[in-house]
């Protein structure tokens, strides 16, 4: 028998008097959130001007960014964590942000001096970015890489990798709400390292705690 078939009989043994997988991942999702929000709160909070920011394109697209790549994550990791289960058309989504970020991108270089790229680009708070992003999303990554070991996924790095990009997705959501910087210079380019971070820690943790 090959080990993609025995895992999927085991999976299927395990699966008669267990909970199903899928609510599984969504008691995981909330847990998460949980976590991420409780984290957000205690370490940073919102930005004092949010009640105006909030009515800004800018700022309102940081959201739309971060919740596209959670949700096409999660919809990954799902499929992911299924032995058999098809992930072509999940994984296609995983498009969708990165391409929201580019035509976003693509519009700042359009309307904006190029004089004020780099400022823009910079922004003011790249490092609280780099460091409260990965804070924020490190406990959400844990809650997804132990929803990972009920599953059985058969790619277990690049499941931890996919884990590790929806919990930056969710960290970002939470942390866009504190950052300043609203250019989507910043946001292509800050929030991609910092969520590429828990990516990292993610494949590692497929790596290393996911492995049958």
């Amino acid at each position: 028998m090959r080990t993609d078939d025995l895992i999927k009989a085991l999976d299927a043994d395990a699966r008669s008097t267990a909970m199903p997988l899928g609510s599984a991942w969504w008691i995981g999702a909330g847990a998460a959130t949980v976590i991420a929000a409780v984290v957000f709160w205690l370490a940073i909070g919102p930005r004092t001007d949010i009640a105006t920011a909030m009515y800004t394109t800018r700022f309102v697209a940081k959201f739309v960014f971060t919740m596209a790549l959670a949700v096409s994550a999660f919809a990954l990791i799902r499929a992911l964590s299924t032995p058999g289960a098809a992930t072509s058309r999940a994984a296609t989504w995983m498009i969708a942000a990165p391409l929201l970020v580019a035509a976003a991108v693509g519009l700042e270089l359009l309307s904006v001096p190029a004089a004020d790229w780099g400022r823009r680009l910079v922004g003011s708070n790249m490092v609280i970015c780099l460091t409260f992003i990965p804070l924020i999303g490190i406990g959400p990554l844990a809650v997804f890489l132990a929803v990972l070991r009920y599953g059985a996924p058969t790619r277990p790095v690049l499941a931890g990798t996919v884990a590790g990009v929806l919990a930056g997705g969710l960290a970002a959501t939470f942390y866009a709400a504190h950052c300043f910087d609203d250019s989507p210079l910043f946001v292509a380019t800050w929030y991609t390292i910092a969520i590429a971070i828990l990516a990292a820690l993610g494949a590692l943790g497929g790596r290393l705690f996911v492995r049958w």
